[in-house]
């Protein structure tokens, strides 16, 4: 069914820009949608893509619009260590060459090819290991990754060192990196030197250097959700695409993300 909607805010605004806002794509997707004839307001297609939509106007994506979008690719893999998010120098491994055939996990879907430009969203270290997203969907990188993004990012960290209450503590809030203050993180004690860390941002190798401030050594880091969006039990070196509902839930979020159940999936 076409995606519909009427423009209810009080100025104009460029069509593109109100797609992105929406949730529906990129700003770039939605100008690449308008060359191709794709969109229509009041019954008119869309020409210039620096159009503006009025209030009172109804916007149309036609169902070729939606078939191009909901063929866009996003998968999360369970990376080991080892493996690189990007970047990969000669003797590395990029977290891309485990979408294979055989490493998929669950019901069939589409192998991704060269055509599909996937990129990670969101860093994870080659000695860290867990939940990787891989997308080519603007409004899932803007939704994680992206400047307004408020997703939380959860991580089971096996360290090394005396755990106290006061570190604890300044793991918590009051610690500094790069002459600037972090956010407010949650910090649980949740067994034998495993903690649970629940961060709202992602600086370069964030926990480790924390870890580091408290005389704390990392020896795993595996992060285990972001957003709504568990490993839940993806087997190490396996991927998956994401459900409609999952890309759903990490551009609009659910108020509270941790109490949601994590689905299964049958290999």
């Amino acid at each position: 069914m076409a995606w519909t909607k009427t423009y209810d805010e009080a100025e104009p605004q460029r069509v593109n820009r109100w797609l992105a806002q929406s949730g529906v794509c990129s700003r770039r997707e939605a100008e690449g949608l308008i060359l191709q004839g794709l969109v229509t307001i009041d019954g008119q297609i869309v020409e210039d893509a620096g159009r503006k939509i009025e209030r009172g106007q109804t916007l149309v994506l036609s169902d070729g619009a939606q078939s191009k979008l909901e063929a866009t690719l996003t998968v999360v893999i369970n990376k080991p260590v080892g493996i690189v998010s990007a970047h990969a120098e000669p003797s590395q491994i990029p977290a891309v060459r485990l979408l294979t055939a055989g490493a998929l996990y669950g019901a069939d879907a589409v192998i991704p090819s060269l055509e599909n430009r996937l990129a990670p969203v969101g860093r994870l270290d080659m000695d860290s290991r867990g939940l990787l997203i891989l997308s080519e969907d603007g409004v899932v990188a803007k939704a994680v990754i992206g400047p307004e993004s408020d997703l939380e990012k959860e991580y089971r960290v096996k360290v090394t060192g005396q755990i106290t209450d006061k570190k604890l503590a300044m793991l918590r809030h009051g610690l500094q990196l790069d002459r600037r203050q972090l956010r407010h993180a949650k910090v649980t004690l949740i067994g034998d030197q495993m903690l649970r860390f629940v961060l709202k941002e992602g600086r370069n190798r964030q926990i480790r250097r924390m870890c580091d401030l408290v005389d704390l050594r990392v020896a795993d880091l595996q992060r285990v959700r972001i957003g709504s969006l568990k490993l839940g039990d993806l087997p190490e070196g396996r991927w998956r695409p994401i459900t409609a509902q999952e890309r759903a839930e990490l551009i609009n979020p659910p108020a509270h993300p941790e109490r949601l159940k994590t689905g299964k999936t049958s290999s």
